[in-house]
């Protein structure tokens, strides 16, 4: 079964807007899902580009979805949705 990526945007705009905070996914996601996730940050998603707004960061994918102005709750709930639809719950 594959597993469900999530990528953690930590360019300048979504750290300053909170995705500093959203470095504990990690532990979170280790601890709630073992291996069926995998939690990675990465420099730049480049989804505030596209959206001419910057309100909307910080930014995740969850696979193919998006998450925009994320929390922990709103990529938790992704997840368990994205776990859910793979039959993993």
């Amino acid at each position: 079964m594959a597993k469900v990526n999530v990528k953690i945007c930590m360019g300048t705009t979504c750290f300053v807007m909170g995705s500093s905070q959203l470095q504990d996914l990690v532990d979170i996601v280790n601890k709630r899902y073992g291996e069926d996730v995998v939690v990675v940050g990465s420099t730049c998603l480049n989804y505030c580009t596209d959206n001419s707004e910057y309100s909307k960061a910080p930014y995740v994918k969850v696979d193919d979805v998006i998450i925009q102005e994320a929390t922990i709750d709103k990529v938790l709930q992704e997840i368990d949705r994205k776990l859910k639809e793979d039959g993993k719950q």
